[in-house]
């Protein structure tokens, strides 16, 4: 049994990414409504099916699984529910945590999260400058709500300027 206790943040306007990322391709085929989210997700060469339970502040139940590639293709073609979600995730080390940076594209294009896993719901964490606000608890950045409710629909109602483009 895994524990996911996760934050994610908005990135500043500015951001550039220093190295080379990985493209992901991942849609879903359950959604929150039904209790648990199951993903499917092409990284790079790899693909994974990920059972992710309800959220409990920052926590949660994840188990993940590395299934074939083709598998994973044709479930992103026939089985996901809303739009694929697609992004380059780049991996940033600060302050003794890994840091993932995720940039969107497609119809989510210009949204910048990044999201870090930490060991306790309260573990210190130093914030890196390129860091906007916090949006750990804000459903609509959660990727499972970004494929039914494209950030490019909804991203003029917040009033930071932080993540627009």
């Amino acid at each position: 049994m895994a524990i996911e206790i996760e934050r994610k943040f908005l990135v500043r306007t500015g951001w550039k990414p220093t190295g080379s990322g990985t493209f992901y391709k991942q849609g879903y085929v359950t959604t929150p409504e039904h209790g648990a989210t199951v993903r499917v997700r092409i990284a790079g060469d790899k693909a994974f099916i990920t059972i992710k339970g309800p959220a409990v502040g920052l926590s949660r139940l994840e188990f993940e699984y590395e299934i074939p590639v083709a598998d994973a293709h044709l479930m992103l073609a026939e089985l996901t529910i809303g739009t694929v979600i697609e992004k380059i995730r780049y991996p940033i080390t600060y302050a003794g945590h890994r840091w993932e940076v995720d940039v969107f594209q497609g119809c989510n294009s210009g949204l910048i999260v990044a999201e870090v896993e930490l060991a306790s719901p309260d573990a210190h964490l130093v914030l890196p400058d390129w860091i906007a606000e916090e949006i750990s608890h804000d459903h609509r950045y959660h990727n499972v709500y970004l494929s039914q409710h494209p950030w490019s629909e909804w991203r003029n109602e917040k009033a930071s300027g932080e993540h627009k483009t």
